[in-house]
């Protein structure tokens, strides 16, 4: 089996089994969201926008919208219910808006549910996993070497594109969903794409680290289980990522999530205000202020603070560094 369709299988699989298990529950969306269906799915919507890159665009990228929409909709899921589940325990936001909070992601649930069904992803017979096994089999899949230096193209033009992203934007943002979670979600990419792959990007480490690198080099970074590339098996062609400058994006996605979550909290409460209120948008916003407390940043002051870490970052040319090539492992 080629390294391509084997990766999908490996994930597929892995969906496959939580599908088979959600279809005997009374709520399977609700026990797909509990039981993290979202992970192979990050990781096969990782897969197909890669192939769809290096391999076939239309059959691909259909597949990436695929596993897009069921990814989105545990997102949403997660969205609602994480806010619900800590507002109920904070008395200064309101029941009515906790409620609403809640009934959101109860919408949400029924949503996911009646889309496993229409789309045949829960289904007796023929499944939605079956149909796309049999299109990835289907597939011209490419040889290990032409493969590798895909993907390094890949990267490379990923980075590029994410360099013009920014540069538009001439470190300057508006708004947290649209700009910064937008270019978090650009940069995680880069991060998911080797655990998806299943061992062919490696990381490898330069004879010197710059001393401005020592900022991104925390405890929580360089130990984290999610910057420890998959074992190598045997694959005989890899690509390489500077070891330092992957721990700077680990680093710079953390960071930009947790300014993303903290705007993210003001951008909840002031929905359900104007959902639940007669309150008006610069009332909701003001009043989601008040009700949050004063150790609340205000929007502006977030998206400030992702201008400033981004100027830097970027500044550095860190993503320009993250890749360092190719290598092949000759065996006798």
């Amino acid at each position: 089996m080629k390294n391509g369709i084997s990766r999908f299988d490996h994930y597929l699989t892995l969906l496959q089994a939580l599908l088979d298990k959600a279809a005997k529950q009374k709520n399977p969306a609700l026990w797909l969201y509990q039981n993290n269906a979202r992970t192979p799915l990050f990781m096969l919507e990782a897969l197909a926008k890669l192939y769809a890159g290096i391999h076939n665009k239309k059959k691909f990228g259909k597949l990436k919208e695929q596993f897009k929409v069921l990814e989105d909709m545990l997102g949403a899921i997660d969205y609602y219910d994480c806010f619900a589940k800590e507002f109920a325990a904070n008395k200064q936001i309101p029941a009515t808006l906790t409620t609403y909070i809640q009934a959101q992601s109860r919408e949400k649930i029924q949503s996911l549910n009646e889309t496993l069904k229409e789309k045949e992803w829960i289904a007796e017979g023929k499944s939605r996993i079956e149909k796309i096994r049999k299109k990835l089999s289907k597939a011209d899949w490419q040889k290990e070497k032409e493969e590798t230096t895909g993907i390094y193209n890949f990267y490379v033009l990923t980075i590029k594109e994410m360099l013009n992203f920014i540069n538009q934007k001439n470190f300057h943002f508006e708004n947290v969903e649209a700009d910064v979670h937008e270019l978090r979600r650009k940069l995680r990419w880069l991060s998911i794409y080797p655990q998806a792959l299943r061992g062919c990007i490696q990381l490898s480490k330069a004879k010197t680290t710059p001393k401005y690198l020592a900022k991104y080099l925390t405890k929580e970074i360089t130990g984290s289980a999610y910057n420890i590339m998959p074992d190598a098996a045997d694959h005989k062609h890899f690509l390489l990522l500077e070891k330092n400058h992957f721990y700077a994006l680990s680093w710079m996605i953390a960071e930009l999530g947790k300014l993303k979550d903290t705007g993210l909290r003001v951008v909840v409460v002031e929905e359900a205000l104007l959902q639940t209120t007669n309150a008006r948008e610069k009332e909701a916003l003001k009043k989601a202020y008040q009700l949050l407390g004063s150790g609340q940043s205000t929007l502006q002051q977030l998206l400030d603070k992702a201008e400033e870490l981004c100027r830097v970052y970027f500044k550095e040319k860190n993503l320009e560094q993250l890749v360092t090539g190719t290598a092949t492992i000759y065996q006798k």
